[in-house]
């Protein structure tokens, strides 16, 4: 089969609760058979042994050493406008969509 019949495209319109124009659902049942035809093809696939190819690059998530500068709390402070203890203090402006 080539296309998926006119009912079943109409179905899946009332699951979206879309609307289509005649031309609209003669192109989607075209349009939705070639989407199932590729999920069959996936479904073919049997073999998940190996592992899964999820980027298409081999090494993920590579992070630099953390070998970063050390700064105490009270250097940090000391040029800091506004603070309660030790925490920075920050203005805070809430917008309402009007």
């Amino acid at each position: 089969m080539d296309k998926l019949t006119r009912d079943e495209v109409l179905h899946v319109l009332d699951l979206a609760r879309l609307n289509a124009s005649n031309e609209e659902i003669e192109k989607y049942q075209v349009e939705l058979k070639k989407m199932i035809d590729e999920i069959d093809k996936i479904k073919e696939l049997n073999d998940f042994s190996k592992e899964l190819l999820i980027a298409p690059w081999s090494n993920n998530s590579v992070l630099r050493e953390n070998d970063g500068l050390k700064i105490e709390n009270c250097d940090v402070l000391k040029n800091v406008p506004n603070k309660k203890g030790n925490f920075i203090a920050l203005d805070v402006e809430v917008l309402k969509d009007e």
